[in-house]
């Protein structure tokens, strides 16, 4: 691929920093490997800007000073930004100051969170190679044919960002994209809070007292480890192993060890489980840290059925991502009237506005077509 440069030297990188200080914006993507450790393993980040591509190596050199182009006045393109930006925050200390995503601001003209390749396809009529997408990003050195498909992932956003652009504007849609791209640039990173980590466990919710305390105290205690052995927490001791053991909590060694899935588990680890669920059995109530409830009447949710199919009625009239617009959990929430995201902004003037409407008496909806649509239609008065 033309203008394609890699990266693999702290001398090299800082000349890439260097040209990217002057441009108004710039394409990247993130390659990594999140099956064998604690959290995903950057292996590559890939660059373009308007002159030039850049293959970023970072099990070579330090990447932390990109934070000088994030911090920057350029805005980053990327697509499907939000697996992307904790990887990057993470390894740069920094996130961009400004967004452009190309895979959110297609839902504005009607395409459903659309891979990279299905986009460029079309929009732009170009397909891309798809067939290196598992490769092993941390093998080294990377074959050609690699570092080709790494390379693609980012040579077309900017052709990728003013079609979209020109097509927001001609449908009025730019401010709300840009609304949703800012939302996603700011957006904290998840990371789980070790201690809540047991809500996962299934059938949590149903857990109480002295089973939810161990529950807790048991998962903590094998994210805390998964985290310092640089491991996926199932690596360190299987879910199934965990919820049996909060199932029957064991009194010896013996006892966890017949446990189905923990048979394999270390002398330290037993002795540290066993710790764990002595500490449970001991726990304050005020330290137990349990699910939210949301408080949902179960009489309103033939009302919440019915009006998030009219959501999505709207949304595929409106040619917009049905999810972008409102999932089921959004229309529940105004339902019960708990906080939601069809409050306020675009949002609440598509649909949220009329939902409330109809939930005060305001409107009404009648079946059309044989039943196949929904209409919206003012309250009939008395």
């Amino acid at each position: 691929m033309a203008n394609l440069e890699l990266v693999d030297t702290d001398r090299a990188l800082e000349a890439v920093i260097t040209t990217l200080r002057s441009e108004p914006a710039y394409g990247l993507d993130t390659e990594f490997v999140a099956e064998r450790s604690y959290r995903p393993k950057l292996c590559l980040i890939q660059i373009a800007w308007s002159g030039g591509l850049a293959l970023i190596d970072p099990l070579a050199c330090d990447v932390s000073g990109l934070s000088e182009v994030l911090l920057g006045p350029g805005t980053m393109i990327t697509h499907a930004g939000s697996g992307d930006l904790p990887i990057i925050e993470r390894a740069c200390g920094a996130r961009p100051t400004c967004l452009f995503d190309t895979q959110l601001s297609a839902g504005f003209i009607g395409m459903s969170q659309p891979s990279l390749a299905s986009l460029v396809w079309a929009l732009l009529r170009i397909r891309l190679d798809k067939g290196d997408q598992l490769s092993d990003w941390s093998r080294r050195p990377l074959p050609e044919s690699v570092l080709d498909y790494a390379a693609g992932d980012v040579a077309h956003l900017f052709a990728l960002r003013d079609e979209l652009i020109r097509q927001l504007e001609a449908n009025g849609r730019t401010e709300w994209a840009a609304t949703e791209c800012e939302i996603l640039r700011a957006s904290s990173s998840r990371y789980s809070d070790p201690d809540t980590t047991w809500w996962k466990i299934k059938g949590s919710r149903s857990l109480k007292g002295e089973q939810a305390a161990i529950a807790q105290s048991l998962s903590s205690w094998r994210e805390h480890r998964a985290e310092t052995e640089d491991l996926p927490p199932r690596f360190v001791m299987s879910d199934l192993a965990l919820a049996a053991l909060v199932q029957r909590p064991p009194n010896t060694a013996t006892d966890v060890l017949r446990v189905r899935g923990a048979g394999n588990l270390s002398k330290s680890s037993v002795a540290q489980i066993l710790s764990a669920i002595e500490s449970a059995r001991a726990m304050s109530p005020s330290d137990l840290k349990l699910p939210p409830k949301h408080s949902a009447d179960p009489s309103l949710d033939a009302a919440s059925g019915l009006l998030t199919g009219w959501t999505s009625q709207v949304a595929e009239n409106e040619r917009i991502d049905p999810r972008l617009l409102a999932t089921r959990d959004d229309v529940k929430a105004l339902v019960n009237e708990r906080p939601s995201r069809l409050d306020n902004g675009w949002r609440a003037k598509m649909v949220g506005d009329d939902l409330r409407a109809l939930l005060n008496g305001e409107s009404v909806l009648r079946f059309i077509d044989g039943g196949s649509k929904l209409s919206l239609e003012s309250s009939p008065r008395d």
